[in-house]
């Protein structure tokens, strides 16, 4: 969407009516759907041309309704130079995402263990991409196939899945779920430095 529709004439109604699309989206998916412009644009009850206006894509709606869909970096800027430093700020960042968005993400994992094939926004792996660049300080030690590895590893500690068992069968409450998720990683990246994780 332009930048200078939403700040040209009746500003607060229109950003009445993004935070609607965005609203809808959201419960969309929390339903299990991927949702297009117009299915959105009718849940929320705006017409398409209206909704078109704001999101001219699905993949642009996708993206305001989840920003980090489209991060290609959760490192802030400049990045720190220090492994823990930069392994700190990229899963602080993912695990606060997650539990944000958690019914989302819940809807999401169903469907990914479903028997049917789903496009699933929030499943898409780009996480991993931000957990490898995180791990650079390590590229020279371990590899690229070992920083790819340890990544995954990172990423187990830290979504959905693992949320979802600490939460609902060790019964942990949410700031504790983040807290030994946030140690998991940590453990993980301080031993792979020692012991590489298998290739």
């Amino acid at each position: 969407m332009s930048t200078g529709y939403l700040k040209s004439g009746r500003t607060r109604q229109k950003q009445r009516t993004r935070d609607q699309l965005i609203a809808a989206t959201r419960e969309l998916i929390t339903a299990g759907d991927t949702p297009r412009v117009e299915e959105v644009a009718e849940a929320a009850g705006i017409s398409r041309t209206t909704a078109y206006r704001y999101f001219a894509s699905q993949a642009e709606l996708l993206a305001a309704a989840y920003p980090e869909t489209a991060a290609t970096s959760v490192l802030p800027d400049p990045p720190p130079a220090a492994l823990d430093e930069r392994v700190a700020a990229v899963t602080g960042f993912f695990i606060d995402g997650v539990q944000e968005a958690e019914p989302q993400q819940r809807a999401m994992l169903r469907l990914s263990l479903g028997d049917v094939p789903h496009e699933l926004p929030l499943r898409q792996g780009r996480a991993i991409a931000w957990f490898v660049e995180a791990l650079a300080p390590t590229a020279e030690t371990l590899g690229d196939e070992g920083v790819r590895q340890l990544a995954l590893a990172m990423r187990a500690a830290c979504g959905i899945e693992t949320r979802v068992w600490l939460s609902d069968v060790a019964g942990l409450a949410p700031a504790q779920v983040s807290a030994l998720q946030q140690w998991m990683v940590d453990a993980v990246v301080n031993h792979a430095l020692t012991t590489p994780p298998p290739t």
